[in-house]
């Protein structure tokens, strides 16, 4: 069987089983069978002739009952209507028999027929004759709302499937009908409906007939002689837009109505044309609320129906209402027009030119939506080519109108609340920028409305900003036009009349895109396009620069190539491209033209500008191209004359007449000359300005001065230089420094910097002029002036750049010709870093701005002031060429590199890298050494910037002596100083220091020595741990090559030591720095050090320290101090002799000197030293009285000499853990307290045998050797620690293997018998912990073991040793058989069970525990006794259960469930049971009732021997104890038999109970009243009197 059949046979028997549900008369479940059947009825091919039939017959009549719910009736009519297309006839036959004449219908009949014709169309057309027969003789029957609405829906659906067979019949399977007849009922039906049911409907009816008006009236206009009647319908559809609700249905039904008017080409009458329009645009442009986007969807598509059929007409419209000058209507009518054109409707490019004139109907419109609106559309004019040559460029020009003007508009000071016009002004201005974005210039019919006329737009100032978009337009044009030209024969220029468009002069496009293309230097788009623009359009500007430009413009373009464009050479480069270019013109009209074009230009930019500042060098770039010198000295007598218009008046003609003077230095000169003999009386007269209107004052001359010195020919400038410009300058400075006619010193800021700008820009230009004989006679004149400019500047603050400026100046004058003497240069320098260093920190000057740019502006004042200077004081130190003369200068620096105040250190650190780097040519005797130990230990300062400088000075050094170690290494090195650990800059310095110590000359040691030795006195602490790194690598490196030297350095470090010793770091570098030497010259330093005395000071440690890091003799001076130990301990007592060793031992283990070879000894004297002085006080005498110096967080501690061998003790132990000699103790570092302490002593050492490292097995071997004489020691305490060291130790097999333990178990065993408690103890636990270590050993003298530990369990006095009893009985009796243990089975029981009520926890539950094991060892010689025992333990048990410790309520259980067959009291391990791990603990009262009840029908003597027991534990001291005992009580009572009752002694009982009831437990209480009560009724049961 397939499974397309298998699929069909399982439908079957779905619909069947379904079918069956039908038949049940249940309505609420027949809405799902329904859902069901219609979604298997659909997804099924075939179905079976009798289930349709089925299903046909159902589905009708639960259609039509009127007692089903309306939503199953409509289930069961779509599954009807679902049924035709398996037997269309028969779905059909049963709809249309219960559709009869004159008979009103059940809706869902009409419901199902309307949708049999909507989804069957070819099945139904042959029956819609009767049907709308039949139909038509309902209408009137039909009074209900309901059956209205109904019989409009199937008028919709009828007149839809009729009008669809109308225009398809073609496509029918079937003879053609008449249509027409068909078309008759559907008038007849529709007249109906309108004459009576329209006039009064209600408003649910409205909707159903407007719904049905559409399909009805489309259908009727196919007819000729209805045509009339139904497009008189169509006002009736146009009067129902009232509500929301239905505008969108009647606006719907119009569409399908203007539909079929174009597909039968009928014509509309002119005035329900209008109607239609007004309607329609009416729904577009609803006002006061906005319409609904539905329905406007659907209006506009209506309009681009009635753009097809009658475009004039509704264009005339348009133009109409756009005359309005209704702000709603422009919008929505220009909304329409953009989707008719995006649309693209063939009819209306017919009438382009209409669009185009209404759409400049609007373009005087300032309303801000109108703008946006017709910006759009334009664009889609543009892109879908509706705009033509003639008419169309008024529109581009719209565009950049809008621009401008919403530009102008934001530019105003806004009105309060004014910001939805702000925001409406920026969305045109964007929208402008988005329209120019998207035009494509190249489509057809745009070239020819664009070109040219589009470069009306590249000049404008207030087109600036669409400059990015205008450029790509303009050079798509050209560079097209250049593809026509390459691909056609002849030329197809884009030349076309203008008409009134006036375009740009070449020389204004020039003059605007080169000015633009500054911008490319900050990367924006619009400079490059200007540039690029510049590249192909040289045609255009001039014939004779295409060759020149072509060859240009690719080496011009390469800077644009990178990422960071330099300003200075982008412009430097651009206007040398403008110098060639007016070279290769070579016209001076032509010049003169585009000097002016310049200067027009000079309002479209702001003075700050980027573009001004070129604007102004290119205007004076053409000057000096010009060849007309009348024309270049009134332009610039014009430019002196009235400054103003070029903006910025002294940054603009100084600029020009900079740039003019590289031509026409002698015009500038004479031309300036001439203007300030004319204004002479003004000059007289005021010192501020030279004539009464605002205009050049004497300062701007003076700059213009300094700016014409720079730019002049070199050849020509020192000539004029003396009389034509310093002096000028000189007067000038000197008249505007005058006060009634005396001259001061001036605190004009802006005199002072002009003053100084020109000065330095004069001596740039004599320095470049590179005449090695002239001779500056103005320079000491000069740097005096400078000097009081730097004086005058205050110390405090940092606010004027005039101190920056003077440096600069300072600098290039110290450059010229004559040269100064080596004391004016100091003077000079000692000044400017007098005046400058000592400054307050960066972020108190930054403090002193008021805003944020306040702050900047002081950060680069301050960055710019240090800089120069470096460089001031770079140019002045390596001009000399005697290197004493260097070392002069630089020394200047020396007292601030050490300065206390971080900032100060700072600046001198930076001023000295700039000194020292960057390929400085010294003198060749220049010496490092000294400079070397100053600046490299501040490679580890407290400042980044100050490690940087140090590293980078250090460097510095030695490339200035030419050696050149690994720079890019150290560099790398350099960057890590970086880093604020400490720790890895002085990593960082060390490796600095190992890569070039070895290059210091040797000579110079000494000097480098000295240096670093009077750092580690006075600097930080990490400079001076830089500085003893750098002096002990130094050492390491050239050690040996200082034999001559030796003496003098041993003398340096001597005078330096008391010093260096108040500093312990310091201290600590200068001894190893003795070591160092040792480590070469042995004798004559070692001799010195081995005569200082050994007392506990630090000096004594320190020196102990020193002499153990020293490799060579460490091994040695460890070996003396263990034989030296081994020898005050000989005698198993300790003096302080012993102790000073262990003190030294201590100083030298603590360095991390290795112990391997030795570590048996020292572990083990140092424990005997521990143990010997355990409790003993060091006598006062004895200890230093000398003063010492407790560091920060050190307490005083009394003279305690256990302490200081335990401390010391604990140093080996840790260098031993990292030998991997020991390992860390469980206790941690609780072990030396535990060591040191006389009570806990023996615990410590246990602890500490269990750290010792057991697979270095020769080592512990040899501990054990050593140590195996403490168990026979005289000492007692010696013998303890002994004891419990060996105790430890007897639990490990490899130990027993290869050591003699044997020896040691026998002296543990006479130990057990010891009187001292603690050794007993200890000898127990190491015979207990030999069951672990040697069970041979155990079983072979079990007797002797066992003897010595039960004789423990008679120690009461001492429960520590009653406990290790316990223990070691427990590890004992787990090796051996009932046989070994028969002899002491009843002793170890019966001394077992005096424990179970100990008060120590760890006591009770060892007994409990060994109890259970003994039960093991019965044998059938004391299973008997065990019983008996057992009845007396049960009620401990049976209490303890409840114990206030859980791990003895657990052990009791278990030995409970042990000993019970002991009794033969199977039966109670139900009760236990309850007892089980992971179980809450039932209620005491519950398990004793239910455990008494099985143990009184089992064995009434075990309850009586309970009770009987019970009355001791009512006293105990827990009180869950007390509880129990009470509750077990009263479980007994209740269980004993009469006979027993009768037995009590009920007056002793109801005493002992009636006590308990004032006890302080209240659980107590309560059950020794319940006991009391059932004791009562167990009396009064037996009639017995209490």
């Amino acid at each position: 069987m397939t499974q397309d059949m298998e699929e069909t046979v399982e439908t079957l028997g779905d619909i069947n089983l379904t079918l069956g549900m039908l038949n049940v008369e249940d309505n609420i479940s027949k809405e799902d069978i329904y859902s069901h059947l219609t979604s298997v009825i659909q997804n099924s091919d075939i179905l079976d002739d009798a289930i349709v039939q089925r299903l046909i017959y159902y589905a009708s009549k639960d259609m039509r009952d009127n007692n089903i719910l309306r939503e199953t009736r409509m289930l069961a009519g779509e599954v009807l209507v679902s049924l035709a297309a398996h037997d269309f006839n028969s779905v059909m036959y049963e709809i249309q028999s219960n559709f009869r004449i004159l008979e009103l219908p059940d809706e869902f009949i009409v419901l199902a027929l309307a949708e049999l014709a909507t989804s069957y169309v070819s099945q139904s057309i042959p029956f819609m004759m009767m049907t709308l027969l039949t139909m038509q003789t309902m209408l009137r029957l039909a009074e209900e709302e309901k059956m209205k609405g109904v019989f409009c829906i199937a008028l919709e659906k009828f007149s839809k499937a009729i009008y669809k067979y109308v225009n398809h019949w073609r496509d029918f399977p079937y003879p053609r009908l008449d249509a027409n007849r068909l078309s008759d009922k559907i008038f007849m039906l529709f007249r109906y409906i309108m004459e009576k049911w329209a006039p009064i409907t209600s408003p649910i009816q409205t909707l159903a007939i407007v719904k049905a008006h559409g399909p009805t009236v489309s259908l009727l206009l196919h007819r000729e002689d209805l045509c009339d009647y139904a497009l008189d319908q169509v006002p009736w559809l146009l009067n129902q837009y009232k509500d929301k609700e239905i505008d969108f249905h009647v606006t719907q039904s119009l569409k399908q109505i203007l539909t079929a008017v174009v597909l039968y080409d009928t014509a509309l009458p002119k005035g329900l044309r209008k109607t239609i329009f007004i309607s329609l645009l009416h729904q577009v442009c609803r006002v006061p609320e906005p319409p609904v986007k539905e329905n406007e969807i659907e209006a506009s598509s209506c309009f681009l129906i009635l753009a097809h059929s009658n475009p004039a007409d509704l264009m005339e419209f348009f133009d109409e209402q756009m005359r309005n000058n209704n702000e709603t209507i422009r919008m929505g009518i220009l909304t329409l027009l953009r989707s008719a054109i995006n649309a693209e409707e063939p009819k209306l490019r017919d009438h382009i030119t209409s669009i185009e004139r209404t759409v400049k109907v609007v373009m005087g419109d300032l309303n801000i939506k109108v703008r946006n609106s017709t910006l759009l559309l334009i664009q889609t004019m543009c892109e879908k080519c509706f705009i033509e040559a003639r008419e169309g460029w008024p529109l581009i020009e719209y565009i950049f109108s809008q621009f401008a003007m919403s530009n102008k508009n934001l530019e105003k000071p806004m009105k309060p609340n004014s910001h939805e016009i702000e925001k409406g002004e920026e969305s045109v201005r964007e929208t402008s920028l988005e329209v120019l974005k998207t035009l494509d210039p190249l489509v057809i019919g745009m070239p020819q409305v664009l070109w040219p006329r589009v470069l009306t737009f590249v000049v404008p100032a207030e087109y600036t900003g669409t400059l990015n978009y205008l450029f790509n337009i303009i050079r798509s044009l050209i560079m097209a036009e250049e593809r026509k030209k390459n691909d056609a024969k002849e030329s197809t220029a884009l030349v076309i009349s203008t008409g009134a468009v006036k375009l740009p002069l070449p020389q204004q496009l020039l003059a605007r895109l080169l000015v633009i293309s500054m911008l490319a230097s900050l990367g924006k788009l619009c400079g490059a396009g200007a540039i690029g623009l510049l590249k192909i359009l040289p045609e255009i500007i001039h014939p004779k620069l295409v060759n020149l430009w072509k060859t240009r413009f690719p080496e011009l373009l390469q800077p644009l190539e990178g990422k960071n464009t330099s300003i200075v050479l982008w412009e430097t480069m651009l206007l040398q491209l403008l110098k060639e270019s007016l070279w290769k013109i070579s016209d001076v009209a032509w010049t003169i033209q585009l000097s002016r074009d310049f200067k027009e230009q000079m309002g479209s930019y702001s003075n700050t500008s980027l573009e001004k500042k070129f604007l102004w060098k290119a205007l004076g770039t053409t000057l000096a191209s010009c060849q007309d010198i009348d024309f270049v000295s009134s332009q610039i007598k014009e430019f002196l004359i009235a400054p103003n218009q070029l903006g910025d008046q002294r940054q603009g003609i100084t600029s020009i007449l900079g740039c003019c003077a590289e031509s026409h230095l002698d015009t500038v000169l004479k031309v300036l000359k001439t203007f300030q003999d004319r204004e002479k009386f003004f000059m007289n007269r005021c010192k501020g300005i030279f004539s009464g209107k605002k205009s050049l004052t004497k300062t701007d001359v003076m700059v213009i001065y300094g700016a014409v010195a720079l730019h002049a020919p070199k050849g020509q400038l020192l000539t004029r230089l003396d009389q034509d410009i310093v002096s000028q300058v000189l007067f000038l400075y000197g008249q505007c420094s005058q006060v009634l006619g005396v001259s001061v010193m001036s605190k004009d800021m802006d005199l002072q910097m002009s003053f100084t700008r020109t000065v330095t820009e004069i001596g740039i230009a004599v320095h470049d002029a590179e005449d090695q004989g002239f001779k500056f006679s103005y320079k000491e004149v000069l740097l005096g002036y400078m000097l009081d400019f730097i004086r005058d500047e205050p110390l405090d603050s940092l606010a004027s750049p005039v101190r920056w400026k003077a440096l600069i100046a300072i600098r290039y004058l110290s450059k010229l010709k004559p040269q100064l003497p080596l004391n004016d240069h100091l003077n000079i320098l000692e000044e400017n870093i007098r005046r400058l260093l000592p400054l307050p920190p960066l972020e108190k000057l930054k403090d002193e701005g008021e805003t944020d740019k306040d702050k900047e502006h002081i950060n680069f004042l301050y960055e710019r002031s240090m800089d120069a200077l470096g460089r001031l004081l770079r140019t002045m130190m390596w001009d000399n060429v005697k290197a004493e003369d260097c070392q002069e200068m630089f020394n200047l620096l020396r007292m601030w590199l050490v300065s206390q105040k971080d900032w100060e250190r700072e600046r001198a650190f930076q001023i000295t890298a700039k000194v020292l780097t960057n390929d400085v040519e010294a003198p060749e005797d220049f010496k490092i050494g000294s400079l070397l130990g100053l600046l490299a230990p501040h490679s580890c300062d407290t400042l980044p910037t100050i490690r940087q400088a140090a590293a980078s000075s250090t460097i510095g050094l030695f490339c200035i002596k030419g050696t050149h170690p690994e720079v890019e290494r150290l560099q790398s090195l350099q960057e890590g100083l970086q880093c604020d650990d400490v720790q890895v800059q002085i990593k960082i310095s060390s490796k600095i220091a190992k890569i070039v110590s070895k290059l210091i000359p040797v000579e110079e040691i000494l000097l480098f020595l000295e240096e670093t030795l009077d750092g580690l006195e006075s600097l930080n602490s990490a400079c001076t741990q830089a500085c003893g790194i750098w002096m002990i690598t130094v050492l390491k490196e050239q050690g040996a090559a200082l034999e001559e030297q030796l003496l003098e350095i041993l003398i340096m470090i001597y005078h330096h030591m008391p010093v260096l010793r108040q500093k312990e770091e310091s201290f600590q570098f200068m001894l190893e720095a003795v070591s160092q030497i040792a480590s070469f010259h042995t004798e004559a330093v070692v001799a010195n050090l081995l005569q200082k005395p050994l007392p506990f000071d630090r000096d004594a440690k320190t020196l102990w320290k020193a002499l153990a890091e020293n490799i060579v003799s460490n091994g040695k001076l460890l070996r003396a101090l263990t034989d030296k130990l081994e020898n005050e301990l000989e005698d198993d007592t300790a003096g302080t002799e012993a102790i000073s060793v262990a003190c030294a031992m201590y100083e030298v283990v603590s360095t991390g000197t290795p112990i391997t070879s030795l570590y048996p000894e020292l572990f083990t004297l140092l424990l005997k030293l521990v143990s010997c002085t355990l409790g003993q006080t060091m006598p006062i005498s004895t200890w230093s009285h000398r003063r010492r110096v407790m560091q920060q967080g050190e307490r005083q501690q009394t003279a305690d000499p256990c302490r200081l061998s335990t401390v010391t003790l604990k140093c080996v132990q840790a260098q031993a853990m990292k030998e991997g000699l020991a390992k860390e103790s469980d206790e941690g570092d609780n072990l030396w307290t535990l060591l040191r302490s006389p009570r806990t002593h023996h615990v410590g050492v246990c602890a500490l045998a269990r750290s010792m490292a057991l697979w270095q097995r020769e080592l512990m071997l040899d501990i054990m050797e050593q140590l195996f004489s403490s168990l026979t020691s005289s000492s007692e305490n010696y013998r303890i620690t002994g004891t419990a060291f060996f105790s430890e130790l007897m639990k490990e097999p490899i130990l027993w293997k290869h050591g003699s333990l044997r020896e040691v178990l026998i002296l543990m065993d006479q130990s057990a018998w010891d009187s001292n408690a603690t050794l007993r103890q200890m000898a127990i636990r190491g015979l207990g912990n030999t069951a672990s270590g040697a069970p041979h050993k155990v079983k072979k003298h079990k007797q002797i073991i066992l003897e010595s530990i039960i004789r423990g369990l008679y120690h009461l006095a001492r429960t520590e040793v009653v406990c290790e009893s316990l223990k070691a009985l427990k590890k004992i009796l787990e090796l051996l058989t009932d046989r070994d243990v028969s002899f002491y089975f009843k002793e170890i029981v019966l001394q077992t069970r005096t424990f179970f009520e100990d008060e120590q926890d760890d006591v009770r539950l060892t007994a409990i525990f060994l109890f259970e094991n003994l039960a093991s060892l019965t044998g059938r010689r004391w299973k008997i006794f065990f019983a008996e025992e057992i009845k007396k333990s049960m009620i401990s048990f049976l209490l303890h259960l409840w114990d206030p410790n859980p791990k003895i309520g657990a052990a009791c259980r278990d030995v409970l469930i042990i000993c019970i067959p002991f009794l033969g009291l199977q039966e109670l391990y139900g009760v236990l049971d309850h007892l089980l791990d992971g179980q809450d603990l039932p209620r005491a009262r519950d398990f004793y009732r239910q455990f008494c009840v099985k143990l009184a029908k089992k064995n009434q003597e075990i309850l009586w021997i309970l009770h009987t027991h019970s009355f001791t534990f009512f006293s105990s001291n827990w009180e869950m104890i007390r509880s129990a005992a009470v509750k077990l009580t009263d479980a007994i009572v209740l269980n004993l038999t009469n006979q027993y009752v009768q037995l009590l002694d009920k007056e002793q009982l109801t005493t002992r109970l009636q006590a308990l009831r004032q006890d302080p437990c209240v659980s107590v209480q309560r059950a020794a009243e319940a006991a009391l009560q059932t004791l009562l009724r167990r009396c009064k049961e037996l009639s017995i009197l209490l």
